[in-house]
């Protein structure tokens, strides 16, 4: 019920002037865009985080039949290379998404104040406030989950280069507790930025489609 009155408050805005001075329609169809484009790159984060943990796997293996060692090294510093490179690519469509949504209600918060009506323009005030603080939420878990994203890369990275320091020096201690609380960690994470997509889905089908 909640989301069906702000659905119909925010089609006044489109429905208050002819022409959509703001240009909204124009930045809808960029935040939908940015929202398709930030999901793929959450599809291959996702590939790239699991390829990561899977190697870690790899090298305790490897290890343990001391066979090929400092080639299982360096793939996996390759992967978790490539890991950190795909957060930074995730960040910056995150950028883009966060700015695509301020456009969007930024046009509607100016096509609102030009508005007449007093009542109307401040229903329409209330109704933008509460969507945006809203997906605002929702973008700062994302921001954290990213960061997250960061802090596990260089967690794995630190756990490799200790590990082969250690073999080195022929005293390998287990490792089974870090790697279990990194693949923890992964999982943790992507779900979580699974579900800021969904949000913005949610954001978009719900009260934007349609208007």
């Amino acid at each position: 019920m909640r989301y069906t009155i702000l659905l119909i408050s925010l089609a006044w805005v489109f429905l208050a002037c002819n022409r959509s001075p703001e240009e909204i329609p124009k930045f809808k169809k960029k935040f939908r865009a940015q929202i398709a484009s930030f999901e793929k790159e959450k599809v291959q984060t996702d590939s790239k985080v699991e390829e990561g943990v899977k190697s870690l796997n790899g090298i305790q293996e490897a290890l343990e039949n001391a066979k090929k060692t400092d080639q299982e090294f360096n793939r996996v510093y390759g992967k978790w290379e490539a890991v950190s490179k795909q957060v930074d690519q995730l960040n910056k469509k995150f950028e883009g998404l966060k700015s695509d949504a301020d456009n969007l209600f930024g046009a509607m918060e100016r096509q609102t104040a030009s508005i007449q009506n007093t009542k109307t323009r401040t229903e329409l005030d209330k109704a933008i406030k509460t969507t945006k603080d809203g997906y605002q939420k929702n973008l700062d878990r994302t921001k954290l989950a990213i960061d997250n994203l960061n802090s596990l890369y260089q967690e794995a990275y630190d756990v490799v280069k200790g590990l082969e320091v250690a073999y080195a020096l022929k005293e390998i201690s287990n490792i089974n507790t870090e790697l279990a609380n990194i693949e923890s960690r992964a999982k943790e994470i992507m779900a979580e930025l699974t579900s800021s997509v969904n949000e913005s889905k949610l954001l978009y089908d719900e009260r934007l489609e349609n208007i």
